[in-house]
């Protein structure tokens, strides 16, 4: 089984949910961390639990999760009372991070302390650890907002977009860029990040980092998907 943390309101996740029903895919939303029949035991995994769609699986059964809920939010707890939204929110993206950093099968990404994604990097830190290898990158300011200063590249122009899937790249064949995207990743301790240049012809800037990227991409998916299967019994 393929499993998918995702908010309920995340039509992407649910349509990738579709794309991958031969693949026996799931949506864990927060609605299935209430729900009876989540058992985890340390010293025998092969007898643990867990909620997906509604359904009570074993947890040996999962063959790759792909992450797209960064906390558990309160927005994403109508059935709890409101009082205890707050609390319970903290709760459960607390037990998510233990939970995913337990499990055997791949992970897109393996979640932080600070986010169940990876690493909650802030946009100054994106742009130092590019820095650090060698990428040519774009002036922070932070002011009213955070933004990167790319008066230098065409307005007109959309940024380059890069984005790193495991050992494979899309969004450029540029040899050197793939090449900082997979450091600049691998420095992140993540194997799914999307990046972003600025549109200069002859030397393009980095711009940020993101860790929500584009499952709307049949490409990516299909790379996400490949990367998933990794495990033994997909």
């Amino acid at each position: 089984m393929l499993v998918i943390i995702a908010s309920r309101y995340d039509e992407a996740a649910l349509a990738l949910v579709e794309r991958w029903s031969a693949h026996d895919a799931a949506l864990l939303t927060c609605e299935d961390l209430s729900m009876v029949g989540w058992r985890h035991y340390l010293d025998a995994a092969n007898v643990s639990t867990a909620v997906v769609s509604g359904q009570v699986v074993a947890t040996a059964e999962i063959t790759g999760v792909l992450t797209r809920l960064p906390c558990v939010t309160e927005h994403e707890l109508a059935h709890i009372v409101p009082a205890d939204r707050a609390y319970v929110a903290t709760e459960m993206t607390a037990f998510l991070a233990f939970w995913l950093s337990e499990l055997a099968c791949p992970v897109l990404n393996r979640p932080t302390p600070a986010c169940l994604m990876g690493p909650n990097w802030c946009p100054e830190r994106w742009v130092h650890a590019a820095a650090q290898l060698g990428m040519p990158v774009c002036p922070v300011h932070r002011q009213a907002t955070l933004t990167a200063d790319v008066s230098a590249a065409n307005p007109e122009q959309q940024p380059i977009t890069i984005t790193v899937v495991g050992r494979r790249c899309f969004g450029t064949v540029d040899e050197t860029l793939t090449r900082h995207a997979h450091r600049l990743a691998a420095a992140a301790g993540v194997d799914l990040l999307t990046i972003y240049l600025s549109s200069r012809e002859s030397d393009p800037h980095f711009l940020g980092a993101d860790l929500w990227s584009d499952i709307a991409s049949p490409d990516i998916t299909d790379a996400i998907l490949e990367y998933l299967c990794e495990g033994p019994r997909c």
